[in-house]
């Protein structure tokens, strides 16, 4: 029996494929829910970030959103994994906590990390006298920023954090190291019954490269829709 027969019998025959659609929802709900963290987390971070007028507690809260943005874009995402659910969660009397919640809570702030960077250009990238403007028509600084800055910096950012979905749901590949049922961990187990591995992640492989192409057309799609609304 060839290693393609292999395969085929650990997948269909003896129903590998039950494994491998629950990898293929898993890995998207770790991607989906991990960027919906990360922008919201981002987006608080952001705004502290490009904020002028900051009170004593928001300056505290600056340099602990720095400390969380520093450590999470100085640091592999595997290791942010291993070192927060086998060394932080114990120390709290956490360890064997849900992996997949885990999971999408460190996929979201290692998200958030990279979205501030992304909303806070979006901010930064909004001309000055949009500001102004609303100053002058008596808006506060908060409702300077809720009304006219923010939606114009998200507006701007729309595509960057499309591609951040994208690479998060490449990173999602790692989540088996903390038992995560994703999609690698449906072909690694699809593999180890046989001990035959070439085949499987071969497989691996084309179903990454099928997501990652279908994502990415989701958001160039979506790009080319917001670039013909800006020319109306």
């Amino acid at each position: 029996m060839d290693k393609l027969e292999i395969f085929y019998t650990q997948l269909i025959t003896k129903g590998g494929y039950a494994l491998v659609l629950e990898g293929i929802i898993v890995t998207l709900v770790l991607a989906i829910c991990g960027v919906l963290i990360g922008i919201l987390v981002g987006t608080l971070c952001a705004i502290l970030f490009t904020k002028e007028d900051k009170n004593r507690f928001e300056r505290v809260f600056e340099v602990i959103c720095k400390l969380y943005v520093g450590f999470f874009r100085g640091t592999p995402i595997v290791v942010q994994l291993l070192f927060i659910y086998f060394v932080i969660l114990p120390l709290f009397g956490l360890a064997g906590s849900n992996a997949l919640l885990v999971a999408i809570g460190i996929f979201g702030l290692n998200s958030g990390a990279y979205v501030s960077e992304i909303i806070r250009g979006g901010i930064l990238s909004v001309d000055s006298g949009q500001n102004e403007a609303a100053r002058a028509l008596g808006l506060d600084s908060k409702q300077s920023m809720r009304f006219v800055v923010f939606p114009q910096a998200l507006k701007n950012a729309l595509p960057n954090l499309g591609n951040e979905f994208v690479t998060l749901l490449k990173e999602t590949s790692v989540a088996n190291y903390v038992t995560v049922h994703d999609l690698t961990y449906a072909f690694k187990t699809i593999g180890s019954a046989s001990y035959e591995y070439m085949v499987p992640y071969f497989f691996l492989a084309l179903c990454y490269l099928a997501l990652v192409i279908v994502a990415s057309f989701i958001v160039k799609k979506y790009e080319r829709r917001l670039r013909k609304s800006d020319k109306r």
